[in-house]
């Protein structure tokens, strides 16, 4: 076990504990040894978290000092920082400024062992960012999902040509290049992929497709499943 993650428990063995934990006794539950547990305390305590206690007596948390009640292992917020690094390479913008929010959440929620990992920035996405579609509103496509709203759309295809499209979105997949909407097209009354950077145009309707969403991502999927994904434009 790493030491950042040796710390992040021993503070939630000690936050848990209702009397004095013995080094043994954490030692033992986390298949370390003693002396290293005499480490990691003075470690905690040297970042200011607030444990008392001394070898043979053991450690309490002094009361005042508690964890959100959401809390992340170091695996898991190092997963957390790499998915906000990889926000950064989409075209979505709405999206970037979210993770940058959340990112800042984050730092002042968790306590020191854990925001030395945000700090860090040892963990880096690597690549070309992917442009930010031009006449599509990516917040208004997620909207029209989540909402299950048609949307008008003038489209180019592969070949050139221009086309008007009523489509009932079900799904955004985002590539290092574009996005691709995945969306029942009623003028193919098929399910059809559109890339985000062949739109010309996109508007909401004010028309719904309420409780079909689901249906249309089972045809999709199960599309997918048999090797039939659905066709461009």
């Amino acid at each position: 076990m790493r030491k950042a993650s040796r710390l992040f428990e021993i503070i939630q063995i000690l936050r848990l504990a209702k009397t004095p934990v013995t080094a043994a006794v954490i030692a033992e539950r986390l298949e370390v040894t003693v002396r290293s547990v005499y480490r990691d305390i003075v470690a905690l305590q040297a970042m200011r978290v607030p444990i008392e206690g001394g070898r043979g007596i053991g450690y309490i948390l002094r009361p005042g000092f508690d964890l959100p009640p959401l809390m992340f292992s170091i695996e898991e917020m190092e997963a957390i920082v790499l998915s906000l690094a990889l926000l950064e390479r989409n075209g979505d913008n709405e999206l970037k400024l979210a993770a940058k929010r959340v990112s800042a959440k984050i730092a002042g929620a968790v306590p020191p062992p854990l925001r030395q990992t945000l700090d860090a920035n040892a963990l880096h996405a690597w690549g070309f960012a992917a442009p930010s579609a031009a006449a599509i509103d990516l917040a208004l496509l997620r909207r029209a999902i989540r909402d299950e709203e048609k949307l008008d759309l003038s489209y180019r295809d592969e070949l050139g040509r221009a086309t008007e499209r009523i489509i009932r979105p079900i799904a955004l997949i985002y590539y290092s290049e574009t996005a691709n909407i995945v969306a029942w097209c009623e003028l193919r009354q098929a399910i059809r992929n559109f890339r985000s950077d062949r739109i010309e145009g996109c508007e909401a309707t004010g028309l719904w497709f309420k409780g079909e969403g689901d249906g249309l991502r089972r045809i999709w999927v199960n599309g997918w499943q048999m090797n039939t994904p659905a066709a461009t434009g």
